[in-house]
């Protein structure tokens, strides 16, 4: 077990919870695309339960600079470990697989790298840059790790301008500690203000399920809304391994429908709430808001 992780029993996934493999034309189609390119999405490498959905929509979150992160958060399905340095040609794999696939709303995100000196903060923007580039038009979306609290190497990833910067928070702040113990929640909070002074469009989420209480929920909402994050995803904590930490409780549709109309009436321009939400779900829908 886990240090720190409470000692309990498996529960059992409630139905709205089970979806079908993502194994269908559409997925396979996707998923050779990505293999023939060498990339990774985090799709695949986090368990999201939305990929068959997602793949059926010609839809994919690409994950750069490797599959190995630094951290070990735990819930995250993503490996740890020491990465190998980043990949000069992942970046132009990227372009051709987006172009293949026609893209018109891209989301790029990353493992965290604390082994660069700008965490990954480069690679980001070269990326938002060569794509604008290539792809005129293409709405961008980038969710980053926290660099370390590095203002500069954030800076990188605001001047190159994406259309979103999205920084995941995960957890209430009572469990943040416990499941981000290399993660620092005013820090994270810190970042989002920063995107937002600077004017772009911010977007954070996180997950229920590992303990928290209702009131801790809304708290979070709070600490969101006072740093002006625009947009919201939320969803249920499902444990990827007997390795991660438990699942504490599984919330109802309801209550991820109550949660969304809370955090509407806290300010938030786009909310996705709901069990199978994750960070990047129906992303191009916020546009047409």
């Amino acid at each position: 077990m886990i240090s720190g992780q409470p000692k309990s029993q498996l529960l059992r996934k409630p139905p709205w919870l089970k979806v079908r493999p993502p194994y269908d034309d559409a997925c396979r189609r996707i998923r050779s695309t990505l293999s023939g390119l060498q990339l990774h999405t985090v799709c695949q490498e986090a368990a999201c339960p939305n990929m068959a959905e997602c793949f059926a929509c010609g839809t994919a979150t690409f994950l750069i600079l490797g599959n190995i992160c630094t951290r070990n958060c735990l819930y995250c399905n993503v490996a740890h470990g020491r990465p190998q340095p980043p990949d000069e040609q992942e970046i132009s794999r990227l372009i051709s697989a987006v172009k293949q696939m026609r893209l018109q709303y891209v989301v790029l995100t990353s493992v965290t790298r604390d082994d660069l000196p700008d965490g990954g903060a480069g690679a980001f923007a070269d990326a938002i840059r060569r794509l604008r580039g290539e792809i005129p038009g293409c709405k961008i979306e980038v969710l980053i790790p926290d660099f370390g609290g590095d203002p500069n190497a954030l800076g990188l990833v605001i001047d190159a301008a994406p259309d979103v910067i999205n920084h995941n928070l995960e957890a209430a702040e009572p469990m943040f500690d416990k499941l981000r113990p290399q993660g620092n929640y005013r820090l994270s909070l810190d970042l989002l203000s920063r995107v937002a002074a600077a004017g772009l469009v911010t977007k954070s989420g996180f997950m229920v399920g590992f303990g928290e209480q209702k009131e801790d929920v809304l708290r979070l909402m709070d600490d969101l809304a006072e740093v002006s994050c625009a947009r919201l995803t939320i969803g249920q904590y499902q444990q990827p391994t007997r390795r991660h930490w438990p699942v504490a409780r599984y919330y109802t549709p309801e209550e991820f429908a109550e949660f969304g109309k809370i955090a509407y009436a806290k300010g938030f321009e786009h909310v996705e709430s709901g069990p199978l939400v994750r960070s990047s779900y129906h992303a191009a829908r916020a546009v047409s808001r």
